[in-house]
């Protein structure tokens, strides 16, 4: 958690609206400490209160609250030059962890003068829209939720004053605060709750046992009911002792079974369906066989001399083109004749003649190419015998061999099927196995039936014990509720004490082992603290009263009055640095009156070692002769400040204006 911003409206001294902010940033680098400077009645513990106050509402430990109701406590708050129209309202903007990622959260807190009843608003910052949103659901739980972040059991551990340091530094015990801060960082007081719950309850039951009278009458009722209860642990022993009979019978049953079909005896059993299968699937194959002999008789055979056929159909058609080219040669050489003979009567001079003759000689040289080779045709075939031949070979041979195929695969299934029939059959059990094997789950399925027969009257008769025992119970309850409030009181204080003494023994448990680490955590701060680091070697804590002792290094105890006042107080505060560092809680820290009566050396220790070291945001509320103008200036040096204000108060109008700066700025 980190505090962000803090804005007072009318509140106590501070009149009209004061914004402070209180990053623990200064140019974008991490600077812890945020210093408010301020004379004794300027509102320093006002700052804090009012930071109290946005936490934690009707719960906050206020240091002017006292005995005052919490409505005449917010009264009390409201700047006395207040318009009466006008709200007084406290807000402090903080950051913190949420769902894995940083969060914004600002703590509105308002009321009026004429209605002293302050209004609760929690918003959450939207990245998404660059504004605040009102979140109902924390709003509604606050109380709750802001425990899980700082709870108001310890918060003065981080919220202190120089007063407490004070008394806790001078006295033998610690104060109540810082008892109850350590019982709840150890758990302690849930425990003592419980532990005083319980006493609670115990003396309650007692106050119902004093003065019952005696209920004797209600004996043989109780008799009765007891009888019968014995009567129905009986009968569920026998219930459960056939429920374990059944189960056994159906396990042979199923063991049986399981032979019967492993040996053969369902397939014996089955063998009349297996053959009339058997039979089927050989007639199917010997049609399909049939098939494939009508196939072969036909045209598939041709299909082995396919390469042969193709070569005659080439043949024939070339025999067909050579026939063909021979009838067109004679044909046109009688016409090239009668076309020489016309064209020399018209009398065509010698040249064209030449040209004329030379392209049908070419044309002639052609067709007697076509006409090929003098070999005289060996086929002789006619187109009609071509035209079947091309049938054959592109459709006919190719549609028998698909059907070819489709019934060989037919067969090998249907031949498949008869070897799978063949081998149940083979497997099936002998008549007189099948016998055997059948009477045996035959007799695994009369056991059952008897089993179950006997678990059924079992169940019958729990039932009817447990009707009568019902009927006994609503008797027994209608005469007998007051004893059974004895017994039951009986059995819970006996339950208490019990709870009591197991939870004495966790708490001294807890408290050794959670006390061992804030001793070691405080001895550390202690000596970080001091300038003399041969005082002390180790400081311990009473687990009863939680006093501190303190032992030199070499073990002997170290009287307490034997410290100065400054060392006291820096055991104070070592304490409360130790506790908050046991919490585990990344949490500001904010101190009023932080010096007191330390002197030159402790305050040089406390400046230079623990207030840029208690957390990472420490918020100092000083008068100018605590932190004066050296220890600023150490400060400075440090490079710890992240602003400083200072809380200007002005007597005659009894107002505190914050301004920027300090004492000597």
């Amino acid at each position: 958690m980190q505090f962000l911003e803090l804005v007072l409206k009318n509140f106590g001294p501070y009149a009209g609206t004061q914004t402070i902010n209180l990053r623990p940033e200064k140019d974008g680098n991490p600077c812890p400490v945020i210093l408010f400077g301020g004379m004794n009645g300027g509102g320093k513990t006002t700052l804090m209160d009012a930071i109290r106050l946005a936490l934690y509402g009707g719960r906050a430990q206020c240091s002017t609250r006292g005995n005052l109701s919490y409505s005449d406590f917010l009264n009390q708050c409201v700047n006395r030059h207040t318009p009466p129209l006008e709200d007084t309202r406290v807000e402090l903007t903080f950051e913190q962890v949420q769902d894995d990622k940083l969060t914004q959260f600002k703590i509105v807190r308002y009321w009026k003068k004429l209605d002293i009843k302050d209004t609760l608003s929690i918003l959450i910052y939207s990245e998404i829209v660059s504004d605040w949103w009102s979140d109902k659901a924390i709003t509604n739980t606050w109380d709750e939720y802001i425990e899980t972040l700082l709870p108001v059991g310890i918060s003065n551990l981080f919220l202190f004053d120089g007063e407490q340091v004070k008394e806790l530094a001078e006295l033998e015990t610690p104060p109540e605060f810082v008892v109850g801060a350590i019982k709840s960082l150890l758990g302690l007081e849930l425990a003592e709750r419980l532990a005083v719950d319980l006493e609670i309850l115990a003396g309650r039951k007692r106050k119902e046992i004093a003065g019952k009278k005696d209920l004797a009458a209600l004996e043989k009722i109780e008799q009765t009911f007891n009888k019968i209860t014995d009567e129905i642990d009986l009968a569920k022993q026998e219930q459960a002792s056939f429920k374990n009979e059944l189960d056994k019978a159906q396990k042979n049953q199923q063991q049986a079974s399981e032979k019967f079909i492993y040996e053969g005896g369902k397939i014996a059993a089955d063998r009349s369906q297996l053959d009339s299968k058997l039979n089927n699937y050989r007639n199917q194959a010997d049609k399909s066989r049939q098939a494939m002999m009508e196939l072969a008789s036909n045209t598939l055979p041709l299909a082995l001399i396919s390469p042969l056929l193709s070569e005659a159909k080439i043949q024939a058609e070339t025999e067909a083109s050579q026939q063909q080219a021979k009838i067109a040669q004679n044909v046109i050489k009688q016409r090239s004749d009668r076309l020489l003979n016309y064209i020399a009567e018209i009398s065509l001079n010698p040249q064209q003649l030449d040209k004329i003759q030379d392209f049908i000689r070419q044309e002639n040289q052609e067709l007697e190419q076509q006409a090929g080779t003098d070999v005289p045709p060996w086929m002789n075939a006619d187109n009609n015998s071509i035209q079947q031949l091309e049938n054959l070979l592109s459709y006919q041979i190719k549609a028998q061999q698909i059907l070819a195929r489709d019934q060989i695969e037919e067969i090998k299934n249907i031949e498949s099927e008869i070897d799978f029939t063949d081998r149940q059959l083979a497997a099936a059990a002998s008549p007189e196995a099948y016998e055997k094997l059948e009477e045996e789950v035959r007799k695994a399925q009369k056991a059952v039936a008897i089993a179950a027969a006997a678990l059924e009257s079992a169940n019958r008769r729990v039932d009817e014990l447990e009707r009568e025992l019902a009927k006994n119970q609503k008797e027994l309850e209608n005469y007998s509720s007051e004893y059974i409030t004895i017994r039951n009181s009986q059995h819970v204080i006996a339950s208490i004490a019990k709870a009591q003494a197991t939870l004495k023994l966790f708490k001294e448990k807890l408290t050794l082992k959670k006390l061992n680490k804030l001793e070691i955590e405080i001895t550390d701060c202690f000596r970080y603290l001091l300038h003399k680091t041969d005082l002390v070697h180790r400081v311990a804590i009473d687990t009863q009263t939680f006093s501190l002792s303190i032992y030199d290094p070499e073990g002997k105890p170290v009287p307490k009055h034997r410290l100065s006042a400054g060392e006291k107080q820096l055991l104070a505060i070592a304490f409360l640095w130790g506790l908050a560092r046991v919490s585990g809680r990344q949490l500001p820290v904010a101190i009023d009156t932080p010096l007191g009566r330390l002197d030159s050396s402790h305050r040089n220790n406390l400046v230079e070692r623990y207030f840029p070291s208690a957390s990472h945001q420490v918020i100092l509320l000083s008068t100018d002769t605590e932190i004066r103008k050296v220890e600023y200036e150490k400060l400075q040096e440090l490079e710890a400040i992240a602003h400083s204000y200072l809380l200007k108060y002005d007597s005659a109008k009894h107002q505190t204006t914050v301004e920027k700066g300090y004492f000597w700025e």
